[in-house]
Formats: structure tokens, C-alpha cells, sequence
């Protein structure tokens, strides 16, 4: 055998190493850009009307109040990249109101979802978004990462916050996004997953924040676990 490779060109021999290494790597990245398993199809059907109570605690929801998901113009876009949508908003008896909106999607491999983040949406609906931090909400006996927003148009301030599930896990657009569409490529999976955003109009960021976090504590405390994880990822216990 040595005497067999020592026969081959240096130059031959590299390019023929060289080939089988991208043709490995080649394998690799078509299972990756090319998973064939949907992760939707392993699970029970999900409806989110059905998982996510008109009332809950101290809040109804509030039949009267708009809660469009998006404007007329981007709703045909999103039905297109999305299974689902709920818009509601909710109320208490204070007089409080937060706007909650779940939007979910069997197919979390492509950038389509990623252009309809809220920062994104509102800006398109002629609002400025004057914050944009990364933050953490305290639910469910655990952190979920969060981004915080406040976007402004005329005399309405609303302070947003949000967050996507991408398969089974909680993360924030951009490297953890794709850090999991890279996890279950390699898996050959499909991910699916979801955008939860809940939003308050006020002028007071910190209290609207404050109140968004209760609102979700108490979503989470009266639908238990496994309705949570569908819709904040699975607990890491």
C-alpha cells in the first residue's frame, strides 16, 4: 500500500483527500439546508384558541377592543408563513388592557418568519421604535429570553415585549434562532415554533413591562406545564 501512495502524485493525492472531505461536507450541509421530518407532525395538532383562555386570574378577555395581529396590507403576507394566528386583548378589572398576539408557523427553517419581528412589522405600519433591548421575563419557575421594545406613532406609546420558540425551545431572533435551525437540521427536523408578543399602550416603560410580565405569570399559572411549553418552550428540568 505504501509503495502504491508513494506512486501517487503529492498533488493528486491532496486533491483527492481534498474531494472526499467536501464531499462529506457536502452530505453534511444538504441534510442540514434539507431536513425532510416536520417536528409538527410528531405532536397533537395545536389550536391556539383552544390553548389560550379568553379568561384567566383577573383577566377577560375585551370583545369590544381591536387587536389586529397586523394591518390588512401585511395579514396576507403572514397567513402565508404562518399555520396560525390569535390577536385578543385582554383586560382587568382596573382597566388595564394588554394586547396579546401568538403567531404560529409548522416551518421555522427559512428568514420569512424573521421579517415579520415586530420591530420589523411596526415600523412598516409607520411606527419608530425608540428601545430595543434584550431583556429576561421571570414565568413558569424559569427565564425566558425576551426583547423589549417601545414603538411610537403620534401620541401612542406602546412598550412591546416578545419572543420565539424555534422546535421545543425558547430563544430571541438572530444567533440563537439560528443556532437551533442548525441543531435540528443536523437532526434532519423541520422545526416548528412560534412568536408571542404581548403589548401595553402607556407612557410609563417600566410599568407597562411590569404588567406585561404579570399578565404572562399569570397565563402560564392557570394553564399549567405542558400548555406552557407550546407556547415558551419546554422546561429544562
Amino acid at each position: 500500500m505504501r509503495d502504491v501512495l508513494q506512486t501517487v502524485p503529492r498533488k493528486a493525492l491532496f486533491a483527492s483527500v481534498l474531494l472526499g472531505l467536501l464531499m462529506v461536507s457536502t452530505s453534511v450541509l444538504t441534510k442540514v439546508v434539507t431536513p425532510t421530518v416536520k417536528m409538527s407532525e410528531g405532536k397533537p395538532a395545536l389550536d391556539l384558541t383552544a390553548l389560550v383562555p379568553s379568561e384567566f386570574g383577573q383577566w377577560h378577555e375585551d370583545r369590544n377592543a381591536a387587536a389586529a395581529v397586523v394591518n390588512p396590507e401585511t395579514e396576507a403576507a403572514i397567513a402565508k408563513i404562518y399555520t396560525q394566528t390569535l390577536a385578543r386583548t385582554y383586560v382587568n378589572a382596573a382597566g388595564d388592557r394588554v394586547l396579546l398576539s401568538v403567531a404560529y408557523g409548522d416551518d421555522q427553517r427559512g428568514e420569512a418568519t424573521q421579517a415579520h419581528r415586530p420591530e420589523i412589522c411596526y415600523t412598516a405600519q409607520g411606527f419608530a421604535i425608540t428601545r430595543n433591548d434584550v431583556g429576561v421575563l421571570k414565568a413558569a419557575q424559569r427565564n425566558i429570553p425576551v426583547r423589549r421594545l417601545v414603538a411610537v406613532s403620534g401620541s401612542r406609546n406602546e412598550p412591546i415585549t416578545y419572543w420565539v420558540t424555534v422546535g421545543d425551545r425558547a430563544t430571541l431572533p438572530g444567533v440563537g434562532r439560528k443556532l437551533l435551525q442548525l441543531f435540528y437540521g443536523l437532526g434532519g427536523k423541520v422545526p416548528d415554533g412560534l412568536l408571542f408578543r404581548v403589548s401595553t399602550i402607556q407612557p410609563d416603560r417600566a410599568a407597562a413591562y411590569a404588567l406585561q410580565d404579570q399578565f404572562v405569570n399569570a397565563l402560564f399559572d392557570h394553564i399549567g406545564k405542558a400548555p406552557t411549553e407550546k407556547l415558551a418552550g419546554k422546561f429544562d428540568d
